[in-house]
């Protein structure tokens, strides 16, 4: 990702995400829905497109609320289909509800979406490789292509490329031991 290492800083939008979140490890369940929505959405358009769209994706999907997005029904996809400040397509914004829905039921069987993260991380005695993560993510979520899971995983932490090594944020984001860093 050497690439975004080179263009993203002092980009009005790419800079701060490069800087302060692409890679960083999370737990918090909204932000982990909200990086897996914006993903899903970014399929065929530019990240660009989404970290200026963020705010609207915010407020249509009432501030990433997993159990609010799960509860929506018909008059809600209405709503999302018709809403200008974010992606209008109707298998993306089922695959939000959806996704939503399995969260939700991820803290049931594993205490919560990064606990399923965590339990899943190693497979076979290793750390999972992206073809494994992306067979997990098609058996369980709607709508995660390879490209899709990649860049969750990645801009979260677990999968390592999201900085090159000499990137300042990698540094920073070494201290925080990100998941691609640890074994099993």
């Amino acid at each position: 990702m050497s690439g975004y290492c080179d263009s993203a800083p002092g980009h009005p939008l790419h800079g701060p995400y490069h800087d302060h979140e692409y890679g960083v490890p999370q737990r918090d369940e909204a932000v982990l829905f909200e990086r897996l929505l914006l993903e899903i959405n970014q399929a065929g358009l530019s990240w660009e497109t989404m970290l200026r769209k963020r705010e609207g994706f915010r407020r249509a999907y009432d501030g990433f609320d997993v159990d609010r997005v799960a509860a929506y029904g018909e008059a809600d996809r209405a709503r999302l289909l018709a809403d200008a400040g974010i992606i209008r397509n109707r298998l993306k914004v089922d695959a939000a509800i959806h996704n939503a829905q399995v969260i939700r039921q991820l803290r049931d069987t594993h205490g919560g979406f990064a606990k399923w993260l965590d339990a899943h991380h190693v497979l076979d005695g290793q750390p999972r490789d992206k073809a494994a993560w992306v067979k997990l993510f098609k058996r369980t979520f709607h709508f995660t292509g390879g490209e899709i899971t990649g860049e969750f995983l990645m801009s979260l932490g677990y999968l390592a490329g999201a900085h090159r090594e000499s990137c300042p944020a990698y540094a920073r984001i070494l201290v925080l031991d990100p998941p691609w860093r640890r074994g099993p």
